[in-house]
């Protein structure tokens, strides 16, 4: 491990409550790394406090709200060109402990077919696994998981990924397909296309400090249309098929849930089918949306 350079992503947007604990954590861990902080526009002085508090962290504002995908993929970019070993993405509302780095690093040493590990990602009390974290990635009690094994998993959230150099060159960034949800789906999709396992580290934990609100029926309508974009670009899939049947659950969807959003999407959701599957064909490439 000696010697390994971890870059750490942090993207922000209007992100005070918690800026200060995220950045904090991180230059206060057992293990050293480096901090970029990409603000998408905030209003409510995240950048001016980074700077005043955070001097050495990279900072970098656009300006304007771009999503999580483009601003991370500022960073992506930035890690390559200075030949860091490790990128760390952490949420602007999450935060590690001073080992969280040095175990995921050790693991990820160990376990070269990983493209991704990710910590156990807890709630702020530290008292259970994010509720998220758990549906997705725990099928049995955590106190069952062995500590210091990696556990392979099909999807974790990207509040904490530790991803290696040789994934991140291989992948690139997140598709333009996704500008709010639905681009950690496809970007592990593709690390998996391209050969990458996804895992957590039983034992290891970290912060996502999110409140787990009910979804408003509107919101989990717009995550239903976001899964037929995630599964028409998804590369393991088989295209075809994924464009006959997509629209067809999108009605479903729309009669049995009532929901007019998910029928006005269908229209525009099959236009874009050219150039979704222009950038399906281009998320296979090498360093693709770099």
């Amino acid at each position: 491990m000696q010697g390994n350079r971890i870059l750490t992503i942090v993207v922000t947007y209007n992100g005070m409550k918690w800026i200060d604990r995220c950045l904090g954590s991180v230059y206060a861990s057992g293990m050293p790394a480096d901090v970029i902080v990409i603000d998408n526009g905030s209003s409510d002085g995240t950048p001016e406090y980074v700077g005043k508090h955070f001097p050495e962290a990279v900072l970098i504002s656009t300006g304007e709200n771009h999503g999580f995908g483009k601003a991370n993929n500022i960073g992506f970019s930035y890690a390559l060109e200075k030949g860091y070993d490790y990128v760390y993405l952490l949420n602007q509302d999450a935060w590690i402990f001073p080992d969280t780095f040095s175990r995921l690093v050790d693991a990820m040493e160990k376990n070269p077919d990983y493209g991704v590990i990710s910590p156990v990602q807890m709630t702020a009390s530290m008292e259970r696994p994010d509720p998220r974290f758990a549906v997705k990635c725990l099928d049995r009690p955590l106190a069952e998981y062995v500590a210091g094994n990696v556990y392979e998993v099909p999807f974790v959230m990207a509040a904490h990924w530790m991803i290696s150099r040789r994934c991140l060159e291989t992948v690139g960034g997140f598709s333009p397909a996704f500008r709010h949800y639905g681009e950690d789906d496809n970007w592990l999709h593709r690390a998996s296309f391209h050969g990458f396992r996804t895992g957590f580290l039983a034992g290891c934990v970290a912060v996502h400090d999110r409140e787990m609100r009910p979804f408003e029926k509107a919101a989990s309508m717009r995550l239903k249309c976001v899964a037929s974009v995630v599964k028409v670009s998804n590369p393991l899939n088989c295209l075809p098929w994924r464009l006959i049947v997509q629209p067809m659950e999108l009605l479903a969807i729309s009669i049995l849930r009532c929901s007019s959003d998910v029928l006005k999407f269908i229209v525009p959701f099959v236009r874009s089918y050219p150039e979704l599957i222009d950038l399906r064909r281009r998320s296979k490439e090498k360093r693709a949306f770099l």
